[in-house]
């Protein structure tokens, strides 16, 4: 997780304190070649390298990319990240997208060469007590790193970028930054970047009035209206059209919006939480995202770990998740522990919720082993959870759906893996990732008949 916040232009990184910390060793990035020669950053939590003006480390060279690589401290030490640069990053003569740096370490950017130094100055990381903060849950060092950037910029009024996987908890991180404010007792509103028709973002940012369109029968106010007061939630930012960020960048700024069709002008007074599962700076280096809106976004960044970089989070996750759909008083099993650690979760806590679920609703015993299965009659109404918001609803539609597919296809060939992937056409390596990720490798046992079983 990036420990930054930035104050407007100053670029100034602030030191959190609390009673709870880590403490790291700070280093020092040194130009030894190339047209910066000379120049130096000293790395306390977090430095972007790059040619753009808001880089901790700006570069003059004309072969580094303007956001060209991060390098952040953590428990283990230094880490350095490829942004999505043109000429990628190089650690002792060896390409990287994510390395480990260690003092004398030689990093390549472009036509640009830089020593990693040992600094004698520590910093102390700050972590929260908690082990959960609103809905987040988790007490992993990774996780309380996350709450106590939350608890400290909640109750202020910046600008925030959340960066994660899908299912990391990005909306409840904002929700949490929302109640932790001032502004708690108005709304909360989210807008879902990537689920709006490209002709209509404008009308449901700002509004319109009538005869503004096609449609238009009647004046209509935008989401920053309706949220006033409170905060305005702008989920996968990443998948805003360009037209529309220049837009949004200038409502930003001026604190000023336009309804469509009107030239009035109507001041606006929220609060901004962006989130994306894409790295903003790859798509500012690939021409896709404004760079003047991403530095306006990321006032303070916070990144979500993914699941499988908190493992220890798993087991009580699952338990949670468990008591809420039973109503308590079962226990993980120790079979189901170990087919939730045994798995990669790449759809990280909303899988994890996911898979609970659905071993809980088709009514099989909660190890690991449910039946799968469903009667060709059964209602759409009892498949589809109309409760959930639709992304979820769908995410939990289609993991039932592969289970069920799975399972079938394995009934049909009587468990042989090898035929049951000829026969879905698919190869044998895939259904086998499947059926771990299902909880079902008890079900799709290879048989001795099976010719290719491992």
């Amino acid at each position: 997780m990036l420990l930054r916040m930035v104050d407007g232009e100053s670029n100034e990184t602030h030191a959190y304190t609390r009673a709870q910390a880590l403490t790291v060793q700070a280093i020092d990035l040194v130009v030894i070649d190339g047209p910066d020669r000379g120049l130096r950053c000293r790395v306390k939590r977090s430095a972007r390298i790059g040619v753009a003006p808001a880089n901790e480390l700006r570069m003059s060279d004309p072969t580094v990319s303007r956001l060209h690589a991060v390098v952040t401290l953590n428990a283990d030490g230094a880490q350095i990240r490829d942004a999505g640069s043109k000429n990628g990053v190089f650690v002792d003569g060896a390409r990287v997208w994510h390395a480990e740096l260690v003092p004398s370490s030689l990093v390549r950017l472009g036509g640009s060469t830089l020593r990693v130094e040992g600094g004698e100055e520590t910093v102390a990381i700050e972590l929260s007590a908690k082990n959960r903060l609103g809905d987040l849950l988790g007490g992993s060092t990774a996780m309380r790193r996350a709450y106590a950037l939350i608890e400290r910029v909640g109750p202020t009024d910046s600008t925030v970028l959340i960066q994660g996987e899908t299912g990391t908890g990005k909306e409840l991180a904002a929700r949490a930054l929302h109640k932790l404010s001032p502004r708690a007792a108005r709304r909360c509103m989210a807008v879902d970047c990537g689920a709006i028709p490209e002709h209509l973002i404008e009308s449901e940012l700002f509004g319109h009035v009538r005869g503004a369109f096609s449609g238009a029968v009647n004046d209509r106010p935008g989401v920053f209206e309706e949220a006033e007061g409170g905060t305005l939630f702008f989920d996968e930012i990443g998948e805003l059209p360009m037209a529309m960020q220049r837009k949004l960048l200038r409502a930003l700024e001026s604190r000023e919006i336009r309804r469509v069709g009107s030239n009035k002008e109507r001041l606006i007074d929220v609060r901004i939480v962006a989130a994306t599962n894409r790295s903003l700076v790859h798509a500012v280096n690939e021409g896709l995202f404004r760079e003047d809106l991403y530095y306006r976004l990321a006032v303070v960044t916070i990144e979500l770990p993914p699941l499988r970089a908190r493992r220890e989070d798993i087991l009580p996750l699952a338990q949670h998740f468990l008591d809420r759909f039973t109503g308590g008083g079962t226990q993980v099993s120790p079979r189901l522990a170990s087919a939730l650690m045994g798995r990669g979760w790449p759809g990280n806590v909303r899988e994890l919720r996911n898979y609970v679920e659905r071993h809980v609703s088709l009514s099989g015993p909660i190890d690991g082993a449910a039946a799968l299965t469903t009667t060709p009659n059964e209602p759409a109404a009892t498949l589809v959870d109309s409760d959930l918001p639709y992304k979820d609803a769908r995410d939990a539609w289609l993991a039932r759906f592969d289970a069920i597919y799975v399972r079938a296809l394995l009934d049909k060939t009587g468990g042989n893996v090898t035929r049951a992937a000829e026969r879905a056409g698919i190869s044998r390596r895939f259904l086998q990732r499947q059926m771990l990720r299902l909880g079902l490798r008890e079900v799709g046992a290879e048989s001795e008949s099976d010719p290719d079983a491992d």
